[in-house]
């Protein structure tokens, strides 16, 4: 199955977002390819907020089973959380866990007025209900396979179809 071009799907969901963007939103970006995306989202759409970045992986709820994945990142939040609009962004959704856990690391931070969920390709297979309110596109992807977001040295981005 050929794959989109990440590039392209990422002006796409710019695109998508910009008639329903909150006033006073704010990109938050999940270590390592939601942040990619969400740079490329935050210049497309000029914000003036600063792009903030998550690590979820102390909140993941397969922590005890999996332990600390081995290139941990910190989390960076660089404005007020309270009362403001927040969007999630993310390469890939797959179960959902990991957005859960991106949300659960943002009410540490403070109560945001609503979150909201941008990803680049929504695979299907939710083991929670979670729903992005943005994708750039929709790709069913068996279960034995994963969908992987790379950089080149260069900074482009690019999918990838691996065995899981």
């Amino acid at each position: 199955m050929p794959l989109p071009d990440a590039e392209t799907l990422c002006a796409a969901l710019a695109e998508r977002l910009r008639p329903d963007l909150p006033s006073g939103a704010a990109l938050v970006g999940i270590h390592t390819g939601g942040v990619w995306v969400a740079e490329r989202l935050h210049a497309a759409l000029g914000l003036g907020t600063p792009l903030g970045r998550i690590d979820v992986s102390f909140y993941r709820d397969d922590f005890s089973r999996n332990g600390l994945h081995p290139q941990i990142k910190s989390s960076e939040i660089p404005f007020e959380v309270e009362d403001r609009p927040i969007i999630i962004v993310d390469d890939v959704l797959y179960t959902g866990r990991t957005i859960r856990a991106a949300m659960n690391e943002l009410f540490d931070y403070g109560r945001a007025s609503r979150i909201d969920l941008a990803v680049l390709i929504d695979r299907g297979g939710r083991e929670l209900p979670i729903c992005p309110r943005w994708a750039g596109e929709t790709l069913f992807i068996a279960p034995e396979k994963n969908l992987q977001l790379e950089r080149d040295e260069a900074g482009k981005l690019n999918l990838r179809l691996i065995d899981a």
